[in-house]
């Protein structure tokens, strides 16, 4: 119960921002326009919208939405509280340091998933309207790993700020997290590639460790896990093939987000468990 109270003041609180909801709004008009692009340049091309297309349409505005806003939604979770004080007031009445990290975990994910979810779902039912084509399976899936995602990017930034003393600080490790893993990750591990082989071309192509590399920052792993979900429930095939080992599957990038839900979460907690406030 105590989580739950948690959770609901913190979405009260963090739905208030004039900052989410500008951002939001913005999301929103992104995901109406590529539901209603992807169907009319596929019409007045003479193609033939499916379901599929749409959704992976859709699916491609999310990921830089999601890592921008969770920074700027979850840098104060827990660091703006200790840093006004309230957190005091709030583990004065009967809640757990515990029931600080998940109540606040819970109210964040509930914050981004409003705007996202709604407006995947509006943007599926205008370019499903444009198109004439509306299959609910693609966009389903794409609702499910777009929840995944989101709470895999909560799960990281509510552990940052559980594990820093201020919000300066918290904004500052989720700006080099996003510089280092969504900006410059592919860039360098091509760069080690290239120079692993001499900087000649590289022939037969990637070494199979790649594969693994190149889905460490969690957009690249919610792309693969989303490419393999869809051709799970359809008929199509929608991801590269991977090497021939046994972490080439897809679905490697289930196992990579979960970590990265898991590890900042436990650290932060660990810390904010034994700090002093």
């Amino acid at each position: 119960m105590s989580i739950l109270v948690v959770a609901k003041k913190d979405f009260q609180d963090a739905i208030r921002s004039k900052v989410f909801w500008a951002v939001s709004a913005l999301f929103a008009l992104l995901v109406v326009g590529l539901g209603a692009a992807y169907a009319s340049f596929d019409l007045l091309n003479g193609g033939d919208p499916t379901g599929v297309g749409l959704a992976q349409f859709l699916a491609s505005g999310i990921t830089l939405f999601v890592a921008v806003t969770a920074i700027v939604v979850c840098n104060r979770a827990i660091a703006g509280e200790r840093e006004s004080g309230s957190l005091r007031l709030l583990l004065s009445l009967p809640h757990t340091r515990l029931d600080v990290v998940v109540g606040k975990l819970i109210g964040r994910t509930a914050v981004l998933a409003v705007p996202i979810l709604g407006s995947l779902v509006v943007g599926a039912v205008i370019g499903g309207a444009i198109g004439g084509v509306f299959e609910p399976v693609p966009i389903v899936v794409t609702l499910g790993v777009a929840l995944l995602f989101v709470l895999t990017y909560v799960g990281i930034f509510v552990g940052v700020s559980a594990l820093t003393k201020s919000t300066t600080l918290a904004l500052a490790a989720g700006v080099a997290y996003f510089l280092v893993f969504e900006v410059l990750w592919n860039l360098v591990g091509t760069i080690v590639i290239l120079a692993l082989n001499g900087f000649e071309p590289l022939g037969a192509g990637t070494p199979d460790w790649y594969y693994v590399f190149q889905n460490v920052p969690p957009s690249n792993s919610y792309s693969t896990v989303f490419n393999a979900a869809l051709e799970a429930t359809t008929d199509g095939t929608y991801t590269a093939a991977p090497p021939d080992t046994f972490y080439g599957t897809p679905w490697i990038g289930l196992v990579i987000m979960a970590l990265w839900f898991v590890v900042p979460l436990a650290v932060g907690y660990a810390r904010f468990s034994t700090t002093d406030l």
